[in-house]
């Protein structure tokens, strides 16, 4: 009889402890938002939360208006494929530096290990910007959120 209440008491502290954990994770998950636009920084931010929650019209207005921009379709396919993904890599904004009509803003990618033996680390990389029309604008960003084929000039086929 002693030791049915006992297992009882065990299993019972156990679902505590479970319900317990599911209620933090749920309830500390970090709700990411969109900043203001008018900054650097801030473009830089929404863009990449933008392809963070795979709203990829969202992600596409912060695009500079230059020759070779990637149709919105080209554009959408590079993530559709996953030849860009930057569903594997963490990103921190760091100092950001403006220099007349350019920006560049210090951005931190942030890679978790695929084993357990591994620790993190991260790049530091940088986004470019220009101010169009009064608005800040991406021209480069760094891999996992960015094609390297973005704004280049279409090779032409040899007949």
């Amino acid at each position: 009889m002693k030791q049915d209440r006992f297992l009882v008491g065990i299993l019972v502290g156990i679902g505590v402890l479970v319900v317990v954990a599911l209620a933090l994770f749920f309830t500390r998950q970090d709700k990411q938002e969109y900043v203001s636009e008018d900054t650097p920084e801030g473009i830089v931010h929404n863009y990449a939360l933008a392809l963070y929650r795979e709203e990829y019209e969202k992600a596409y207005e912060y695009l500079a208006e230059m020759e070779h921009k990637p149709t919105y379709n080209e554009f959408r396919q590079a993530f559709f494929n996953h030849f860009v993904d930057p569903s594997n890599v963490g990103l921190e904004l760091g100092e950001t530096e403006i220099a007349g009509e350019e920006a560049y803003v210090t951005v931190y990618l942030i890679y978790n290990p695929s084993d357990p033996f591994s620790s993190s680390y991260r790049n530091t990389e940088t986004a470019r910007l220009e101010r169009q029309n009064g608005e800040w604008k991406l021209l480069q960003m760094p891999y996992n959120f960015w094609s390297y084929d973005w704004y280049q000039p279409k090779p032409e086929l040899i007949k």
